[in-house]
């Protein structure tokens, strides 16, 4: 073999190891998202994990904790908008399409920092989405919450039996948001940056 041939020897190798390296990625991402068939659990007659694909990249509104869990509350985009323009403070209603996502973890000490607590094992996955057709009799929002199992890596609708019990349906957080119905059903403030 002369001097010339190994490059392109070598660009051969490296190219075809690249791929295979792109085949393994996208069947590892593909297999978190699909192994355990999170985007197929659905609240009974109402939201499907699936409607809040990626909400894991949506940017943080606030975080939360009580005495038993810690939460981060995410909006995408469409609600982020509509609460830099001042919603729901100005009495406004939150557009159709805006989304939230509430995710819980049972909460530990820092081990290089013990009196901070920080996430340890995922609790449950929580959503809204506001659509006035669609959920015209539970003041235009749907609402999901979706325990997680960390055993078995799955996620199953909440029930009547968890802490706080939850209506197996779309209509479960009416009973709970009605009290900031004149916040268009939303707890949470998106504070300043």
């Amino acid at each position: 073999m002369n001097n010339k041939s190994i490059p392109a020897v070598v660009i051969t190798v490296v190219s075809l190891a690249v791929s295979i390296l792109a085949v393994v990625g996208v069947r590892a991402v593909t297999a978190q998202d699909t192994g355990q068939a999170k985007y197929t659990v659905r609240v009974p007659n109402g939201l499907a994990f699936s409607e809040f694909r990626g909400y894991e990249g949506w940017q943080t509104v606030s975080i939360s904790q009580n005495e038993k869990l810690m939460a981060v509350i995410l909006a995408n985009p469409a609600m982020i908008n509509a609460y830099k323009s001042g919603i729901p403070g100005n009495g406004k209603p939150f557009p159709d399409g805006s989304k939230m996502a509430k995710i819980h973890w049972n909460p530990k000490k820092m081990e290089t920092f013990p009196t901070a607590m920080v996430p340890a094992s995922l609790h449950d996955v929580d959503f809204m989405v506001k659509d006035g057709k669609r959920f015209a009799d539970s003041g235009g929002w749907g609402w999901g919450a979706f325990k997680y199992d960390a055993a078995s890596d799955t996620f199953t609708p909440a029930t009547q039996a968890d802490a706080p019990p939850q209506a197996n349906d779309a209509k479960c957080g009416l009973a709970c948001h009605t009290i900031v119905k004149t916040r268009d059903y939303v707890f949470t403030d998106y504070g300043k940056r």
